[in-house]
């Protein structure tokens, strides 16, 4: 989910935490590292939702969006900091097409990213489906998948009621709209945090990058995320949707949710959040 900080496409030279790793080794070892990375990623984010929805030693609080919020926050750090130095961890295909249309990465490479970066979702979900199957079996296969219809429960899986229940539901457009808004503030806060122009030296350089990303994915999702459910990442969202549909999950297609705020608002607000920095932001920082 990085940009330039971690990948330099003009140098030809991949940075990493501890130096420079050349771009020789092609798009094949990049891909394989989207797949890697966006597995880790759902694998842990699904898994936490699964976690607090199904885990029978939680008492009833134990579902509680916070836990949720940072659960994904973390598993965005653990997979930028494992694949950073290869791909530059997009691990997003709303990040990969707005760090193109930026013009810092080749439209070459844009498919190929993001078939990984489904594959990788959808083997993260098969990750959460073999860990918590017991459980899935037992409350009838429900939504841990991916946002939208079902995503929201107002109890735990296993019977308990929870501290609190969702007020209302949210229209399609009002959804569309928060993956608007969250994605364009995701990439907002990736340009900046991996400008060195910007305060990320002040942050602690490129060592601290994927765990202040992590913490951007958690505010966003403690902020702006409760309309929609805050897929923020076409991948995230339709990897494990497919995947949830064919293991048994009901309604996941139902309507045209699944291919509205999580898939076209999330990529329309990648590219927003990439020409907001770069034409409003970017200008009035100090030259380098």
């Amino acid at each position: 989910m990085l940009c330039e900080k971690f990948i330099n496409y003009e140098s030809k030279n991949i940075i990493t935490n501890g130096g420079f790793m050349s771009e020789e080794n092609g798009i094949g070892g990049k891909v394989l590292a989207e797949i890697i990375g966006t597995f880790l990623l759902i694998i842990m984010g699904d898994g936490v939702v699964a976690n607090v929805g199904l885990a029978p030693r939680l008492a009833p609080p134990g579902y509680d969006w916070v836990t949720i919020c940072f659960g994904w926050g973390l598993a965005v750090a653990v997979a930028v900091y494992v694949t950073g130095g290869i791909s530059g961890a997009h691990i997003n295909p709303a990040v990969t097409i707005a760090m193109a249309v930026r013009g810092k990465f080749p439209w070459k490479d844009v498919v190929p990213y993001i078939i990984g970066q489904f594959i990788g979702a959808f083997l993260g979900a098969a990750g959460v489906y073999l860990i918590y199957y017991d459980g899935l079996v037992a409350a009838g296969m429900p939504n841990v998948w991916c946002t939208g219809p079902g995503s929201i429960f107002s109890k735990t899986y296993w019977g308990a009621a929870v501290s609190a229940t969702p007020v209302g539901t949210y229209s399609i457009a009002t959804c569309f709209i928060a993956e608007v808004v969250g994605t364009m503030l995701l990439l907002l806060g990736i340009c900046a945090l991996t400008d060195e122009r910007n305060l990320v030296k002040g942050a602690g350089g490129v060592g601290s990058t994927p765990l202040l990303i992590g913490i951007l994915v958690a505010t966003i999702g403690l902020t702006v995320g409760g309309a929609s459910g805050w897929a923020i990442n076409p991948a995230r969202d339709l990897g494990p949707r497919i995947f949830g549909a064919l293991v048994g999950t009901k309604g996941l297609f139902d309507g045209w949710y699944w291919i509205g705020p999580p898939v076209i608002g999330a990529i329309i607000g990648g590219i927003l959040g990439v020409l907001i920095y770069d034409y409003l932001v970017a200008p009035y920082l100090p030259k380098e």
